[in-house]
């Protein structure tokens, strides 16, 4: 696989100046260009071909979110590069990969790298992955794909999402949540989303009701209601 050829859109040179040193210390990473403002960054593109941007959000002339809007089709993957979090919604209704909140660390830069090649070497034809979910806990961003939720807990007008080893509150309804998660959830309680494939087992107390067992070791209350529907996911993710 050749390396990756990236660009770098950011009106701050000091800014791009970091971008270039933490690049230059990656293995697969080629050649790296630069742009001042998304007009520079489109006529770039317009000559050669990049596989990534790494995209600051506010620039003068056309602000990032906006290049975003008129890249190329096959459009290069996104990592969005700001000091502001409030844009992080935005960037992944815009297919980001990833969002880099300014100052961030060497570690945070590697995660992002880690996503980056990830998703570059999928191949063109797989299914696109779901965009993740965007939790602002308060002064950071916490960015969730939605592979890594295995149940939603409804908490008053906010739900609670689990994952194997943590949980995160986002303001949403449970019907909401269930939109947005996709055919992969189904309810199994009037407070619980499962995800499908996580399902170990399935243990009925008798009278109708019972309990999830996920693979996790995690238990939800299965009600009666929603049971044969979720006997019947359980048995189309077995096959």
């Amino acid at each position: 696989m050749p390396d990756l050829r990236i660009l770098i859109v950011d009106d701050e040179r000091p800014a791009r100046d970091k971008l270039r040193r933490l690049l230059a210390l990656q293995s697969g990473v080629g050649y790296v260009a630069e742009a001042r403002d998304g007009v520079q960054a489109l006529a770039l593109m317009a000559q050669e071909k990049f596989d990534a941007l790494f995209l600051d959000v506010q620039m003068p002339e056309m602000d990032g979110l906006t290049l975003a809007q008129h890249l190329p089709n096959p459009a290069p993957h996104i990592v969005f590069v700001t000091a502001y979090d409030q844009f992080a919604v935005q960037a992944f209704d815009a297919n980001a990969i990833d969002y880099l909140l300014k100052p961030y660390d060497e570690e945070r830069f590697q995660k992002a790298m880690h996503k980056l090649y990830k998703q570059w070497s999928l191949n063109d034809s797989a299914t696109p992955s779901q965009p993740p979910l965007v939790i602002r806990e308060r002064n950071a961003v916490v960015i969730l794909p939605v592979q890594d939720v295995h149940s939603v807990e409804a908490a008053d007008n906010y739900v609670l999402l689990h994952t194997a080893t943590t949980s995160h509150m986002l303001r949403q309804t449970l019907a909401a949540s269930a939109q947005r998660l996709g055919s992969a959830f189904a309810r199994c309680h009037r407070s619980y989303l499962v995800r499908c494939d996580q399902i170990a087992r399935f243990e009925s107390n008798g009278h109708g009701d019972g309990e999830l067992c996920l693979h996790s070791g995690a238990r939800l209350p299965c009600s009666r209601q929603y049971r044969d529907a979720i006997l019947q996911a359980m048995t189309q993710v077995r096959g």
